[in-house]
């Protein structure tokens, strides 16, 4: 099951259901299924204040992963999404915030299917997943 939240801001999520679809659908080639996900919208400050409190880093991000997966085959953990960062990420980039809200969400479960990104190689396999599942998307 796929949740949306939103921690401390108003923000209407469309397209639920397909999102929801989509983000299976991208579990599923990656052999993995999802149990329980979470995501959940906030601002910068509330991912800031979760980025220093749980990882120790005084840095801005646009998303923060949880991983509370317990087997191999499925997914289960929470994406802590700054709308803030995506809305200016998405202006740096010349594209529509949907289209960068999609990256990060995918990115957010790539993760949580084992993908890494902290070297350039696995940062590159990550962004050629990130496009090939964009790609994809249908809606």
């Amino acid at each position: 099951m796929i949740s949306f939240y939103t921690a401390d801001l108003s923000y209407q999520l469309r397209s639920r259901n397909d999102l929801r679809k989509w983000l299976q659908s991208v579990a599923k080639s990656e052999g993995k299924y999802i149990e329980d996900l979470n995501i959940i919208l906030c601002s910068d400050e509330y991912l800031y204040a979760m980025n220093v409190r749980y990882l120790k880093h005084k840095t801005y991000t646009d998303i923060i992963t949880f991983d509370q997966g317990t087997t191999k085959s499925t997914v289960q953990g929470e994406l802590y999404i700054s709308l803030e960062r995506v809305r200016e990420n998405a202006g740096t980039l010349g594209i529509p915030i949907r289209d960068e809200l999609h990256r990060v969400m995918v990115h957010g479960i790539l993760h949580l299917c084992g993908y890494g990104d902290k070297s350039p190689a696995a940062k590159k396999k990550m962004t050629s997943k990130e496009d090939f599942y964009l790609a994809r998307r249908k809606f």
